[in-house]
């Protein structure tokens, strides 16, 4: 499979089997016996890349929902435990990988649980403290020791290697999207992250920082979830919540502390207006969910505008 192939069945592939906590409890029961006493029941945000269960009050138990996210479950269990000590935030802890078994056909792995409501602005006290908190976890991350870490590949679908693994797809949904959006600005912002080129040095990046991924304690950003996209590369798709969750004065001082230069900015608007005009053409969103990646491209395209 090609990498452009892989791009968009990252985004379409459906889930193949059926996954409840009827199925964690079985395989917990299993494979670690000394827990099979815990309850299990679903949380209340499970994802869709895996399913998250609660087992007992201290734990998780994480199934990949499709062949293609299970390739993350061992990149996490090397990788997450020597992150952890070199960033200012809590990330997830795996205390034990499971097999396939009982129908399921993936690795799985069960999680230290971290108290915390996701990033809804309802939850934040201070948009503009959980900006810089934010960029200083990100800044934090990239700057940890990237030897041996993992490339782009399919285990993050692409993330950190070149947008040109996008094209034939953005440009797509660009023609489909005619009428809807301003399709000769956003074919202006496209080509324009395109001809950004990276030349730096592979950096640690998250991979998918979206609000589902962020958690709030107090109305703080405590804890940082999910690296199953992270990998070393390019940093710019950590930059997508600029324009999909930042605005106005946290939007600017998350942008000042991120501390990247003119062209990963590019990149990093290019990465965001892809993945909002997929999710638009591909017609898998709801209404609410296409206005608002509309929305999305509508910032990125002014973005582009004011700074390019």
């Amino acid at each position: 499979m090609t990498p452009s192939a892989t791009a968009r069945w990252a985004w379409s592939f459906p889930i193949s089997v059926n996954i409840d906590a009827d199925l964690a409890r079985r395989l917990v029961a299993a494979q670690f016996p000394q827990w099979r006493h815990l309850p299990v029941s679903p949380v209340a945000f499970g994802g869709w890349d895996n399913r998250t269960f609660h087992l007992g009050d201290e734990m998780t138990v994480r199934l990949p929902s499709a062949a293609p996210y299970s390739l993350q479950v061992e990149k996490e269990h090397r990788w997450l435990p020597r992150l952890a000590p070199l960033l200012p935030l809590p990330i997830p802890t795996p205390l034990a990988m499971g097999e396939p078994a009982q129908g399921y056909a993936w690795h799985w792995s069960v999680y230290r649980w971290i108290d915390g409501e996701t990033a809804k602005t309802a939850h934040i006290t201070d948009l503009r403290a959980f900006a810089i908190a934010l960029a200083e976890f990100l800044v934090a991350l990239r700057g940890i020791d990237p030897a041996d870490g993992p490339g782009s590949g399919q285990h993050n679908f692409y993330r950190g290697g070149p947008l040109a693994v996008y094209d034939g797809e953005a440009r797509q949904a660009i023609a489909a999207l005619k009428g809807q959006v301003d399709t000769q600005a956003a074919t202006t912002v496209w080509e324009a992250a395109l001809a950004a080129t990276w030349h730096g040095s592979p950096v640690w990046f998250h991979g998918d920082v979206a609000w589902g991924n962020l958690l709030v304690a107090d109305g703080d950003l405590s804890a940082v979830i999910d690296f199953g996209t992270s990998g070393v590369g390019d940093p710019s798709c950590d930059l997508a919540i600029t324009w999909t969750f930042f605005e106005g004065d946290s939007r600017e001082v998350f942008r000042k502390r991120i501390a990247v230069d003119d062209a990963t900015w590019a990149r990093g608007r290019g990465w965001t207006l892809w993945k909002a005009m997929i999710t638009v053409a591909g017609h898998d969103a709801n209404q609410v969910e296409a206005e608002r990646q509309r929305r999305v491209i509508d910032e990125v395209i002014a973005d582009h505008c004011r700074w390019a």
